[in-house]
């Protein structure tokens, strides 16, 4: 196998794609959600991301939402699973019982199509897309024509991924994503999580009825919210599934982990489209947190009386295109 390369490979028994550029390596699981399941720096035994159990990949496939980089469209969730649009209301599965709503859409547990990989001098990369039309899971809840693709590429500063949505169809359609990223805390080798401050570009916090539905309101950050948007905190500093406003700091919208015993820094840099952040972090258990970039605020198409810009209440018009970069990449001491 040479330094530079792109090739099939089980991941835990499942048909995946792996990215291999200088000392990084990635792996993705098309068939489950694009999901790009692994992060390394194989020079230092760095895994920057929550990977799959190799020996419980039942775990994985039951809830891929929590390993990962699995993509969310329309993301979070949706009162009754109702979905008004242009003077239409869709009727979405309401596949959370506890609260009554739908959660994270369906794209997250599809199977994608592998449109091509390889390797240049220059980087390692697969494209990954999902034609949604007559026939596919999403157009029967949401009937709108369009075709996503994502390719992640590797290169000699880390791990880039590039989402592409065109309209392919006749009328306005909604342009809701997110991406529930499952970062790996204690990603340096016999570390452990208290070695670690993050630090996440969040804006005000909005208030979550009993439903963890937005009430249109905003809380007060506490002092170590306070921490979070400033010199940084532990990413387990107390259970969190809060929703905040995204506001970038000197041009950048980004969460930063920082192991403060050895200096290397995990750098997540998500885009200017993504005006909303969801940091959950499974109850503080389990050694990992998702700081979540997400393009509209929760439950945006049923909230009244804010400008749809700032909800990121957004679609594309007839072959219009959308694209966002966004980044992921080691800093070391």
């Amino acid at each position: 196998m040479t330094q530079n390369s792109a090739y099939e490979e089980q991941f835990g028994g499942i048909p995946a794609v792996w990215l291999r550029f200088n000392q990084f390596e990635a792996a993705v699981i098309p068939s489950v959600g694009a999901n790009l399941v692994a992060f390394r720096d194989t020079e230092r035994g760095h895994r920057y991301l929550r990977e799959p159990d190799l020996n419980n990949m039942d775990a994985f496939k039951a809830a891929p939402a929590v390993y990962g980089i699995p993509v969310l469209s329309p993301p979070n969730r949706y009162e009754d699973g109702r979905f008004p649009w242009n003077g239409e209301i869709y009727q979405l599965p309401v596949n959370e019982p506890a609260t009554g709503n739908h959660l994270h859409g369906f794209l997250h547990e599809a199977d994608w199509k592998v449109e091509g990989y390889g390797t240049t001098e220059l980087e390692s990369y697969i494209l990954l897309s999902q034609e949604i039309k007559e026939g596919h899971l999403f157009h029967q809840y949401l009937p709108f024509t369009f075709t996503v693709t994502l390719r992640y590429s590797l290169d000699s500063t880390g791990l880039q991924q590039q989402l592409k949505v065109r309209n392919n169809g006749k009328e306005r359609m909604p342009n809701l994503f997110a991406f529930h990223t499952a970062i790996n805390v204690a990603f340096v080798p016999d570390s452990d999580v208290s070695d670690y401050t993050t630090k996440i570009t969040i804006g005000q916090r909005r208030e979550l009825n009993e439903r963890s539905l937005p009430t249109g309101q905003f809380q007060p950050l506490s002092p170590n919210e306070e921490k979070l948007k400033a010199e940084g905190v532990s990413p387990f500093f107390e259970s969190m599934d809060n929703h905040y406003t995204a506001e970038p700091q000197n041009g950048r919208n980004y969460m930063e982990l920082t192991n403060q015993r050895t200096g290397d820094k995990l750098v997540y840099d998500v885009g200017a489209s993504y005006k909303h952040w969801m940091i959950w972090n499974n109850n503080t258990e389990g050694g990992f947190f998702c700081p979540e970039p997400q393009m509209n605020l929760v439950n945006a198409p049923n909230v009244q009386g804010l400008p749809a810009e700032e909800i990121g209440l957004v679609g594309l018009e007839p072959g219009e295109i959308f694209e966002q970069a966004s980044r992921l990449y080691p800093i070391y001491s």
